[in-house]
């Protein structure tokens, strides 16, 4: 279930790829490490819950929150939101 979700989220992130802006394309390689970094950490816990592996995304996102800028911040939020939304 973790891992299906993941290939997901990963497969609209590339679905992106063709049309998307420069700042598109850097919030997507972001969100795509955060992403699978998560989905292996919930493997390896034997979590597979998909609402939890959201939270663990979402506070691997708030840890790093220090890496980026205010803007890039809101950038990489912002297709956080659209990319569960579509999953």
């Amino acid at each position: 279930m973790i891992i299906e979700f993941e290939e997901n989220l990963l497969a609209l992130i590339d679905q992106r790829i063709e049309t998307a802006s420069d700042d598109e394309l850097f919030a997507g390689g972001y969100l795509r490490g955060h992403i699978s970094l998560s989905a292996a950490e919930c493997e390896e816990q034997g979590i597979n819950d998909i609402e939890v592996l959201k939270q663990q995304i979402e506070a691997s996102l708030e840890q790093a929150k220090s890496e980026l800028s205010p803007a890039d911040r809101v950038i990489v939020h912002d297709l956080w939101k659209e990319l569960v939304a579509q999953s």
